[in-house]
């Protein structure tokens, strides 16, 4: 019995390591680790020595790079959908990066600050994500990569009353999904 065990083990090991791995599948010649599009494209930080990040990790790491070294949020005006340059700056770095990355898709999160009804700002919201989906299209990205959502004034990124915390409120921001 104990032999019928050992042998058991043994084999569900093997089992494990061996989905796992990167190699070439039987099924389709094709390597990687199962993820869709996103793992095969390696950016800095995430070279060979990575190999063994699950899914999530990958697309957790790729999303602080595309915090850090792209920026995720561009800022509006007070009642505005108008992109500022340093806006136009910012979906610049994100086409760029979604041109790298090219099975990256973006979810486009569209908030307002907590003036005005909550109807108007949810309706303010959706026209930032759009204004700034709509951006991107013109640089060349896919529409079938982003989709655009409104949270309104319901997500504030800075609490309080005031100019300093509503500008920060005022924004879109793109968050990587696959």
């Amino acid at each position: 019995m104990r032999r019928i065990l050992v042998s058991f083990s043994a084999l569900l090991a093997l089992a494990a390591v061996s989905a796992c791995s990167d190699s070439p599948q039987q099924s389709g010649n094709v390597s990687g680790s199962g993820m869709s599009g996103a793992s095969s494209q390696r950016g800095p930080g995430m070279g060979g020595s990575q190999g063994s990040l699950t899914d999530a990790e990958r697309l957790a790491q790729m999303q602080r790079e595309f915090q850090t070294s792209v920026g995720d949020r561009v800022y509006y005006g007070t009642d505005s959908v108008t992109l500022n340059a340093d806006a136009k700056q910012t979906l610049d770095r994100q086409a760029a990066f979604l041109r790298r990355y090219p099975s990256v898709m973006l979810m486009i999160e569209g908030h307002a600050d907590e003036r005005g009804t909550r109807e108007y700002n949810l309706a303010l919201g959706d026209r930032r994500a759009q204004a700034a989906k709509d951006y991107l299209l013109a640089q060349g990205v896919t529409s079938n990569r982003l989709t655009t959502t409104t949270y309104g004034k319901e997500r504030p990124e800075s609490m309080g009353s005031g100019e300093s915390a509503w500008s920060k409120n005022r924004r879109a921001v793109s968050v990587l999904n696959q």
